[in-house]
């Protein structure tokens, strides 16, 4: 087959050409945005699941709905030991110019925008030396007494409520999306939990959807005990064998070309249904069939070239982020799952490797802030990349 017209390309955050198995999603997004249209409260969205699933895809997907709605939308990546003014100011100057753009008073914007710069210089720490001071690039005054106190749950509480009411002036809203939520710090966790609340109270037209890995609940409720309230919670999980079968025969068949019923079964066996494996395995058997249709056989001739680009990049490349107590421990939830994408016990993986539980938590609590592993339940431990057990055992050092 032409690898020119090869529809598949799998890619960290990249749209796939056909964007099946999120149909539920993206209807149930599309009823928050006509529900806050209206003046209805409604709650922020969260999405979970591990990774390889498409919740980068999908978030990218809802604000795309969000911006053809006219609305305001900014995204950004939360990142560990990294605070949310700096991201967030910077996102919310890309919603507010969006708005902007319809707004009929001019001084209304740049007085949000004085209110945005006054939050984002308080990022910079009291004292700094000026070649450290951190400029927004916002060309208006920073404005004084509004969401620059330096409690970041008072500041943000009031950014909020003034970009909404902006985007409340131009009869629209504004969508914020967090990718890698479960890595926002803890007290930006609780302040943003805090904001939530009261835009919900308020019925204010600004949205947050977050999306990140399965302990991601956990994380908001210890942020605020009501969180689990205020986020409407959605799993994103692998595609069953319909969705599955779309998500490959419909790009194929946009190129005029087709793929064998055997085929098809080939690809889910090998992928598991997951929408990252799924391009992988359906990119690299296109380039290997000699011509149309693409046959199991052809599959099978692909499958260990795309099993060692995921090797490389996939599962390699968060493998060499891990010491090598921290691979010890990796290899040891590999051995008690036998390669299954299922929790182990963390008691059990103690006295696998003859240690006390204790000894192991330093490794553990390593492992969930790099987001390879996380507590699916108290005693619990998973791999956050699907098929990494199975990587490992293969793999060895």
């Amino acid at each position: 087959m032409d690898p020119v017209r090869n529809p598949f390309a799998p890619g960290a955050g990249q749209r796939p050409p056909e964007l099946a198995g999120r149909d539920r999603e993206v209807a149930a997004f599309e009823v928050v945005l006509e529900r806050i249209a209206r003046g209805r409260p409604e709650r922020s969205l969260v999405l979970t699941g591990l990774r390889g699933v498409g919740k980068t895809v999908l978030l990218g997907e809802l604000r795309s709905m969000a911006i053809r709605r006219g609305w305001g939308a900014g995204k950004i990546e939360a990142r560990p030991d990294s605070g949310l003014r700096r991201p967030l100011s910077a996102a919310l100057h890309r919603a507010v110019r969006e708005l902007a753009v319809r707004h009929r008073a001019p001084d209304r914007v740049e007085q949000v925008l004085g209110v945005l710069k006054a939050f984002a210089l308080r990022s910079t720490p009291e004292g700094a030396k000026l070649r450290d001071r951190w400029q927004p690039g916002i060309d208006v005054p920073a404005a004084s007494g509004r969401a620059d106190s330096g409690d970041i749950e008072i500041d943000l509480v009031e950014l909020f409520t003034d970009v909404a009411e902006l985007a409340a002036d131009v009869g629209t809203g504004v969508a914020l999306l967090i990718d890698e939520m479960q890595d926002v710090p803890p007290e930006d966790v609780s302040a943003l939990c805090a904001a939530c609340h009261e835009l919900s109270q308020s019925g204010a037209p600004l949205v947050v959807v977050g999306a990140g890995l399965p302990h991601l609940p956990a994380v908001l409720s210890a942020g605020k005990s009501y969180s689990e309230r205020l986020f409407r919670y959605v799993k994103i999980d692998r595609l069953d064998r319909a969705e599955h079968d779309r998500a490959v025969t419909a790009p194929i068949e946009r190129e005029e070309a087709a793929i064998a019923p055997a085929a098809l079964a080939a690809l889910f066996e090998a992928s598991g249904g997951y929408p990252y494996f799924v391009q992988a395995y359906a990119k690299a058997a296109w380039d290997a069939a000699p011509g149309d249709p693409i046959t199991a056989e052809d599959v099978a001739v692909a499958e260990p070239e795309a099993a060692g680009e995921l090797a490389v990049g996939f599962f390699g490349s968060r493998y060499e982020r891990a010491t090598p107590a921290e691979r010890e421990y990796l290899h040891g939830m590999a051995v008690l799952s036998e390669g299954r994408d299922e929790p182990v016990g963390t008691a059990d993986l103690a006295r696998h490797l003859g240690r006390k539980p204790s000894s192991l938590s330093p490794a553990r609590d390593a492992l969930i802030k790099k987001g390879l592993v996380y507590s699916a339940e108290r005693g619990r431990i998973a791999f956050t990349v699907p098929h990494f057990g199975r990587f490992l055992l293969t793999a060895g050092d």
